[in-house]
């Protein structure tokens, strides 16, 4: 309320301001070669109300409505109209003040003040100086607007790919966490000595999951760390029916990538992999060059469950994670040979 009646006051003095500034304008030059100060006075303050309706009806309605809708023909037909109009008017104020203030007398009439065309050439000065204005704040909004609503609608989008990203973040960990707790039900159930390692291991992933994950990003020595974890309990769930071949490059604790990014396609090659010939075969190959993450990892898989899943929803919402934080800078290749499924990543422009 208060802001609004501020705002109202502020327009209305500088409007009060500006036409009176437009009056001394008017004075000063119908004075020239003119002496008679009492006849440019009133002749000015009779001028002024004239300027401010044809000033108004210009800038509040042939503009907006006309103009800035682009009703060209319209907007020069009733300027036209406009222009007689304001003719008219100007033609009564001469002669009135003729009349009225001189007594027919044309010797006190100041020369500029008998002259009818510059005194429309001043009042269109006034008329197309506040024209010009006006377009140009009216265009000044228009971009202002826009840019909010650009700012919102990408404020929008981000609250909306945050959430996407929260969403697949929660669907792969429940696969992740269902597959170790059966290891560990298991070895629990027989009793085995490699349970409490299992369970330590476990931890460690589950606090990277649980609290690392809400990070933009980690650093990529971490999440390679519990690669590793991740399958040296899937070693201790297989025995001796598992062959793991991990290969890393030696990589700097200041590059960085989104948290539990690689660790899915390590579970989906457990989950989807087939033992062939007495073993499950899992290699991976993790290198960095010149700021690209080359990743791959393949498994072994029968080709008739190979046709039949191509990785299941895993793989889709880890391509989903990627389009969202890596956009147009990742290539992602899937392949299914006779026995094996291969898996291949590329980053570009990793920075720490």
């Amino acid at each position: 309320m208060l802001i609004n009646l501020f705002n109202k006051s502020k327009f209305l003095v500088v409007h009060l301001l500006f036409w009176v500034v437009v009056w001394f304008f008017y004075v000063y030059f119908l004075s020239y070669n003119s002496t008679n100060s009492n006849y440019i006075t009133w002749f000015s303050s009779f001028l002024l109300p004239v300027t401010m309706v044809i000033t108004y009806f210009v800038i509040y309605y042939l503009i907006p409505r006309y103009l800035l809708v682009k009703k060209y023909a319209l907007f020069i037909l009733y300027s036209f109209y406009t222009l007689v109009f304001s003719t008219y008017l100007i033609v009564v104020t001469i002669l009135g003040c003729f009349v009225f203030l001189l007594n027919l007398n044309i010797k006190d009439m100041p020369p500029m003040g008998r002259n009818y065309i510059f005194i429309l050439i001043l009042v269109y000065l006034i008329v197309g100086f506040v024209s010009f204005v006006s377009l140009l704040k009216h265009n000044f909004n228009t971009v202002s607007k826009n840019k909010e609503l650009q700012n919102k609608i990408l404020e929008t989008q981000l609250q909306i790919k945050n959430q996407e990203l929260h969403y697949l973040k929660k669907q792969i960990h429940p696969h992740f966490l269902f597959n170790t707790l059966n290891t560990i039900y298991g070895f629990a159930l027989k009793q085995s000595k490699d349970t409490p390692e299992i369970i330590l291991k476990l931890s460690n992933l589950l606090d990277y999951i649980l609290y690392q994950v809400n990070k933009p990003k980690v650093s990529l020595q971490e999440e390679i760390l519990h690669l590793q974890e991740y399958i040296e309990l899937e070693k201790i769930r297989f025995q001796d029916t598992l062959k793991v071949s991990f290969k890393s490059d030696s990589i700097s604790e200041n590059i960085q990538v989104a948290p539990m990014l690689l660790i899915p396609f390590i579970e989906n090659a457990f989950k989807h992999g087939n033992i062939i010939d007495g073993f499950l075969t899992v290699e991976v190959d993790i290198e960095l060059v010149d700021g690209e993450l080359k990743f791959s990892i393949k498994n072994t898989v029968l080709n008739d469950i190979s046709k039949k899943d191509n990785g299941g929803i895993g793989l889709e919402n880890i391509q989903k994670r990627l389009d969202l934080l890596y956009p147009n800078n990742y290539q992602l290749n899937i392949e299914t040979t006779k026995k094996w499924f291969d898996v291949n990543l590329s980053i570009k422009n990793l920075k720490g």
